[in-house]
């Protein structure tokens, strides 16, 4: 059997670990998150050359589940991919789920990686709002996946692309049963 790389990919808050956690339970894969290779504690993200090495070394196995869209290790992932999975979702969907989101996390103080967590005053009222990054990158990053998914970089790649939640999620039920 071939060996399964996979990367999910799409906007901030499009619900990529939440689908990316249930699809390596059914293909038994491991789950690489880049967000918690990149933050250290206190919000300060990692120097380039330690997420890359992070990222390397949780990816030397055959298989795996990657999870995330930064650029400056996509060299290093999509040359290795079998499969790109987007979660290619429109602007009101994916601003009311980081709304949703973003609210209880800050509300009940989630852990999210290596003793970050996300309040109030960040989440709303910085520049550092996710909420205002969903804003300003949204159409951005939805316009360079579909320039990567046209361009002959990656001619290997297998690509999957979800417009709507039961999209993904009937991809979910039919991995569990292969």
């Amino acid at each position: 059997m071939r060996a399964q790389r996979i990367l999910v990919i799409g906007t901030s808050c499009t619900g990529k670990s939440t689908f990316a956690r249930a699809l390596a339970i059914n293909t038994q894969l491991p789950l690489v998150e880049l967000d918690a290779l990149y933050w250290e504690p206190g919000w300060k993200p990692a120097d380039a050359g330690t997420f890359r090495q992070r990222v390397l070394e949780s990816t030397s196995s055959d298989g795996w589940i990657v999870v995330g869209n930064y650029g400056t290790v996509r060299d290093a992932l999509w040359s290795r991919a079998t499969t790109v999975c987007w979660l290619n979702y429109g602007f009101a969907l994916t601003f009311w789920r980081a709304l949703r989101r973003t609210t209880r996390r800050a509300l009940v103080r989630e852990e999210l990686w290596n003793g970050n967590r996300e309040s109030i005053r960040r989440s709303f009222f910085s520049r550092e709002s996710i909420l205002w990054w969903v804003i300003t990158t949204h159409r951005r990053r939805r316009e360079e996946f579909a320039r990567l998914r046209a361009s002959a970089d990656y001619p290997h790649l297998s690509w999957v692309e979800f417009q709507r939640p039961g999209q993904a999620e009937a991809y979910i039920r039919q991995s569990a049963l292969k």
